[in-house]
């Protein structure tokens, strides 16, 4: 679906209580037809905190794999925090943006430290927590613990700048939003059910005849540009992979996952001519403290084992 014939005047992002209500049961209602049945759904909130973790900037299709081993070797945040940082880091492999790792073996110890080894349940107390953002922290809240919270990424966003609002949002508009809609129960169900809608009807290129919401869009029946371009302003889009600095330093983290080796071997690895570039990609693995340098060899951080 491209543009409809008609513009749209900017309209409120709030509904009013009956029709609040409605939408409410409209979405409740599709949340069987829309289940993805993913497998940390249902799940200890350990495993939630850990897919939610992996999810960040990486698609559902591409966790699946990494999040069950992943928990087959850390069962609990104990086990992770008492891990060598190199082990967590193979246990990472292939899902990109390695940091994540990092953050979430640090938030295990403050969990040990300060939640009896327990994932803590507030929003605040998971926002404090290392690497987690606004939407982990809802979600982690909303899935593990059924808090009453909306959460929202860019697949929420798209149906809320689309179907309700037929303009674009800001970004705390969308998260007002989406605290506005949530009901006070069943809130797992619903936010579930509003990513799945996204991920599946409200893409970025909308299956618009086939959407369960339809008849209620108000870019559908209003017209006017797709007010959810740009990810519906919740979310930055991903630069391009191919020949990034990113995709030369998960070739250098793969290489070391096997044990240490030479600066030489990490710059084959790269399958990169410049010098200079491959010198500032190494240097800056160390200094996010992935790898380490022990005399003439380079290692993942803490690979004591090897």
């Amino acid at each position: 679906m491209n543009s409809l014939p008609s513009a749209a005047a900017p309209t409120p992002t709030t509904f009013g209580a009956d029709e609040r209500d409605a939408f409410r049961r409209r979405v409740l209602s599709l949340s069987r037809r829309l289940d993805r049945s993913l497998p940390w759904s249902g799940s200890s909130a350990w495993a939630i905190y850990v897919s939610e973790v992996m999810l960040q900037q990486t698609s559902v299709a591409r966790v699946v794999e990494p999040w069950t081993r992943f928990l087959d070797v850390f069962p609990t945040p104990r086990s992770c925090a008492e891990a060598s940082t190199a082990d967590v880091l193979r246990q990472w492999s292939g899902l990109g943006f390695p940091r994540r790792a990092l953050a979430l073996q640090a938030a295990t110890r403050v969990m040990v430290n300060q939640y009896e080894g327990e994932v803590p349940s507030s929003v605040d107390d998971l926002r404090a927590l290392p690497g987690v953002g606004p939407y982990t922290a809802h979600a982690v809240a909303s899935f593990a613990f059924g808090a009453p919270v909306g959460v929202v990424d860019t697949n929420v966003g798209r149906v809320f700048a689309r179907v309700i609002a037929n303009r674009p949002l800001r970004a705390s508009e969308a998260q007002e939003l989406a605290h506005d809609l949530v009901p006070p129960s069943k809130s797992a169900r619903w936010n579930q059910a509003m990513l799945d809608l996204g991920a599946q009807y409200c893409t970025a290129t909308p299956r618009c005849s086939q959407c369960p919401l339809r008849d209620q869009c108000r870019w559908r029946l209003e017209g006017g540009p797709d007010p959810s371009l740009r990810s519906a302003a919740v979310s930055r889009p991903q630069k391009t992979f191919a020949g990034s600095n990113r995709q030369a330093r998960g070739r250098v983290l793969r290489r070391l996952e096997s044990g240490p080796t030479t600066r030489r071997v990490l710059e084959g690895s790269m399958n990169l001519d410049d010098a200079d570039r491959m010198k500032e990609i190494i240097d800056s693995l160390v200094s996010d403290g992935l790898i380490e340098r022990r005399a003439n060899k380079f290692c993942l951080a803490g690979d004591s084992a090897r």
